[in-house]
C-alpha cells in the first residue's frame, strides 16, 4: 500500500464555481431532482411508471408487519430474468410493482438531494425528502429487514435468492443515501434505519454457524458498508464488508448451495460459473475485468476500500490487475465499458463495437468511483485521466442538456433505421428517454454530478491533490490551521487552459499542492515565484515558504488530437476519433449531413490548423472542431456489388461537437470513429 495513501475530501468545505460543472450542478438542483421526484411518483406523462413511492407507501401501511406469500412460494411472472409481482396494472392497488431492485431508485435520490444540500440550502426540498425517509422509516420491519419486495410479497422467501434478487444492493445504496443525508443535513433517522438493516444482515448472513455464508448477487454493499464504518466508527460494518470481499468466489459457489437447480450457471459471455457476478474465483485470484460491469467496477470499489483500510496489499495488488484489464483492454476512448448488451458486461480483451457498445451510464459512474478509490490508496494521475475521460463523455453524455431525458446505453456510432429495425442494436437508442422502468441510470447520474467536488479532489495531512481541472474554493485542515484554496479556471482562450491557485492561511505549515498533468496536456506550464516543484507518479507537488497569501498558475496547452486505437480494436482499424483536452468529439447528421459511413478525414488533417466554433443548444455552449475532410458519392448504378471503380469524391469541411453533446437536437445520425484517408 501508497505510503501516500489519502482519502476524500469533506464536501462541507468544497465550493464548486467552475462555470461548466457549476451548470451541471444547477442543473440537477434545478431540473434534475425535482423530475425526478415527479418520476419516482409516477406523475410524468408519457414515462414509464415507477412505482418507487407506489411500493414504499404501501409497505409502510403495513407497518412493518409481516406479510405471507400469496400462493405459497410462487411469483407471478418473470421478465427480463428478474421476477415481478404482478403485471403493471392502470389502477394500482397495495401490491408490488416493478422490478425487484426498484428501491434503490429513491435511495439515489436521495443521496443526490444530500449533496445538492451541502451546497444549496433547501427547506422545502429537505423538507420533501424528510417526509420520504419517514415513508421508509415506516416501511422497515421491526426486526431491521427492509425491502419492500419482500415486505409486500412475503418474508419467508427473504435472503433466498441472493443472487438475483437484489436486496444487498438495495441496502448498499440505501447505507450511501443514509450516510450522505446525515453529512449534509446532521439528521439521522435514515442512518438509523440503514444500521438496523445492516445488523439484521449480519445477523443472517457470516460465517458463523446456523448463519448463510452468502454474498451480494449485484454488488455495492461492501462499499457502503466501509462508508458506515467511516461515519460511525462501528467495526462491525467494516468487518462485514470484508467478509462480502472475501468470501465471494470461494468454492462450493454460494449460489450453488442457494438454488442447486442453476447450479454453476455460465453466462453468455463467460465459459466460467458465476463471473456475470464476479463470483467465478475469489477476488484475490481475479485479474481481469468480467461480467456485468456495473456489478464488476462496485465490487472493485469496494475491494480498494476494504484493501486501504485494512492494508491489504494482496487485496490492492488485485484491484491494480483487474484496472489494467479494464483501462488497458476494455475501455471505450469516451471512458465507456461494457461492450455487449448480453448482460451489460464486459467481453473478450480488444473487442470494442462501436454501433452494438452498451456501455451503460452507470458503469461509466462506476468506474469513476474506482478510480477515485484507487487515487485514495495510492495517488497516480492514470486514475484521475480516466475520473475526468468518464464524467466529460460517458457520464455526461447520459442526460439530455435539460435535465429532462436520459441514455441508459451510450454507443460511440448511431444510424436510427438500425435502432428502430435490427434487434442486435434496439437497446441502443437515437434519442433519451424520459424514465426507464429500469431507472437505475438517471438518479445515478444525478448523485454523481450533485457530488462532482469529491472527484476533483482528496487529500491526506498535508497534502490537497488536484485531479481535475476545475475551478472551486477548498478549506483544508493542515495541523491547527485552515488552509482556503481557491482555484479559477479559465477556458476563454482557444488552445489554453489556465488555472490560478490563490493559498490563502498556509503560512508555517508543511502544506503541498499536488497538481495533476493531464494525460491530453504535452507540456504543462507551472509558474510559483520561490517555490520548489517536485514529480511524482504524473503530479507535480508544489511547495514553498508559504506567506499569507501565494498565488500558483498553471498553464495547459491544448490541441486538437487525433486519436487513433490499438490495432487489436478491429472495428476502429483505419479510423480516427478526434479529442480537445479531455473531451471526446463527435460527428452528427445535423452537421454533416447524412450517411456518416461515406465520410473520411484526410490525412492532412495533422498538418491543417483546425477551426474552433460555437455551438449552443439547450443553453449550453460547446466548441466545435472543423477539419478537412471527403465525402464519397453513393454508388448505387451497379447492382448491391460490383467492380472496384474510382469513386467519386468531393472535399467537405466536417464539423465536430462534443460527444456529450449529441442528440440534443433530434434523431439523428452520430459517430465517434471515422474512416481516415
Amino acid at each position: 500500500m501508497s505510503k501516500n495513501q489519502n482519502h476524500q475530501i469533506d464536501l462541507k468545505n468544497m465550493t464548486v464555481t467552475d462555470a461548466f460543472w457549476r451548470r451541471e450542478i444547477d442543473l440537477v438542483r434545478k431540473e434534475v431532482i425535482p423530475y425526478q421526484w415527479e418520476a419516482l411518483n409516477d406523475r410524468v406523462k408519457d414515462a414509464e411508471p415507477s412505482y418507487c413511492m407506489h411500493n414504499f407507501k404501501s409497505a409502510a401501511k403495513l407497518g412493518g408487519k409481516r406479510r405471507s406469500t400469496p400462493g405459497g412460494s410462487e411469483l407471478k411472472y418473470t421478465y427480463r430474468g428478474f421476477d415481478i409481482w404482478p403485471e403493471d396494472p392502470e389502477n394500482p392497488g397495495d401490491e408490488f410493482y416493478g422490478f425487484v431492485f426498484q428501491d434503490s431508485d429513491l435511495y439515489k435520490w436521495i443521496e443526490a438531494v444530500a449533496y445538492s444540500l451541502i451546497q444549496f440550502p433547501d427547506a422545502e426540498l429537505e423538507k420533501t425528502c424528510d417526509e420520504a425517509i419517514e415513508i421508509v422509516a415506516k416501511a422497515q420491519a421491526d426486526d431491521g429487514y427492509l425491502d419492500t419486495y419482500y415486505i409486500l410479497n412475503g418474508r419467508d422467501m427473504e435472503f433466498t435468492n441472493l443472487k438475483d434478487h437484489h436486496e444487498l444492493y438495495c441496502f448498499g445504496h440505501l447505507a450511501e443515501a443514509a450516510v450522505a443525508y446525515y453529512e449534509a443535513t446532521g439528521k439521522n433517522q435514515l442512518l438509523t434505519v440503514a444500521e438496523k438493516f445492516a445488523q439484521y444482515i449480519a445477523s443472517c448472513i457470516g460465517r458463523e454457524e446456523g448463519k448463510k455464508r452468502g454474498y451480494p448477487g449485484h454488488e455495492i454493499a461492501e462499499m457502503a458498508l466501509v462508508r458506515m464504518y467511516n461515519a460511525t466508527g462501528k467495526k462491525e460494518y467494516l468487518d462485514l464488508a470484508t467478509y462480502f470481499v472475501d468470501e465471494r468466489g470461494t468454492e462450493p459457489y454460494y449460489f450453488d448451495v442457494e438454488n442447486p437447480k442453476l447450479r454453476s450457471r455460465v453466462f453468455e459471455n463467460s465459459n466460467l460459473p458465476f463471473a456475470y457476478h464476479q463470483a467465478h474465483r475469489p477476488v484475490r485470484k481475479q485479474d481481469e475485468a468480467l461480467g456485468h460491469a456495473v456489478r464488476a467496477v462496485y465490487l472493485y470499489s469496494g475491494m480498494a476500500d476494504v484493501a486501504r483500510i485494512t492494508k491489504d496489499d494482496e487485496l490492492q495488488t488485485a484491484c491494480e490487475k483487474l484496472w489494467k484489464s479494464i483501462t488497458r483492454d476494455k475501455m471505450y476512448i469516451t471512458g465507456g465499458i461494457g461492450s455487449s448488451h448480453l448482460g451489460e458486461s464486459f467481453t473478450f480483451p480488444f473487442d470494442l463495437p462501436n454501433d452494438t457498445a452498451y456501455t451503460e451510464s452507470c458503469a461509466a459512474i462506476g468506474l469513476a468511483f474506482f478510480a477515485r478509490r484507487m487515487l485514495e490508496n495510492d495517488p497516480k494521475a492514470e486514475y484521475a485521466d480516466v475520473i475526468e475521460r468518464a464524467l466529460y463523455n460517458g457520464i455526461l453524455s447520459g442526460i439530455a442538456l435539460d435535465g429532462k431525458s436520459f441514455f441508459y446505453v451510450n454507443p460511440l456510432e448511431v444510424f436510427p433505421q438500425a435502432c428502430h429495425e435490427d434487434g442486435r442494436k434496439k437497446h441502443a437508442k437515437p434519442v433519451r428517454q424520459k424514465w426507464f422502468g429500469c431507472a437505475c441510470c438517471p438518479p445515478n447520474i444525478a448523485r454523481i454530478l450533485s457530488s462532482v467536488g469529491a472527484y476533483a479532489y482528496t487529500e491526506n495531512d498535508d497534502t490537497l491533490f488536484a485531479h481535475m481541472t476545475m475551478g472551486c474554493e477548498y478549506k483544508k485542515n493542515v495541523g491547527d490551521k485552515i488552509v482556503d484554496v481557491k482555484a479559477e479556471a479559465d477556458r476563454s482562450v482557444a488552445g489554453k487552459w489556465t488555472v490560478t491557485y490563490t493559498v490563502k492561511g498556509a503560512e508555517g505549515t508543511a502544506f503541498k499542492l499536488a497538481v495533476r498533468k493531464p494525460d491530453w496536456c504535452k507540456a504543462p506550464e507551472f509558474a510559483l515565484a520561490d517555490g520548489r516543484m517536485t514529480e511524482e507518479n504524473g503530479y507535480v507537488y508544489l511547495t514553498r515558504n508559504w506567506g499569507a497569501e501565494d498565488v500558483i498558475t498553471v498553464t495547459l496547452p491544448m490541441e486538437v488530437r487525433y486519436m487513433t486505437a490499438d490495432t487489436r480494436v478491429r472495428e476502429d482499424i483505419g479510423k480516427v476519433a478526434v479529442s480537445y483536452g479531455p473531451e471526446v468529439f463527435c460527428l452528427e447528421e445535423k452537421d454533416n449531413g447524412g450517411d456518416l459511413q461515406l465520410i473520411t478525414v484526410s490525412r492532412d488533417v495533422v498538418k491543417a490548423e483546425p477551426e474552433f466554433g460555437k455551438v449552443t443548444i439547450d443553453g449550453m455552449e460547446g466548441v466545435t472542431v472543423s477539419v478537412p475532410g471527403i465525402r464519397s458519392m453513393p454508388n448505387t448504378a451497379s447492382g448491391l456489388y460490383f467492380d472496384l471503380a474510382r469513386e467519386e469524391r468531393t472535399e467537405v469541411k466536417l464539423t465536430y461537437i462534443p460527444y456529450r453533446m449529441w442528440a440534443n437536437r433530434g434523431e439523428n445520425e452520430m459517430q465517434v470513429w471515422t474512416r481516415l484517408d
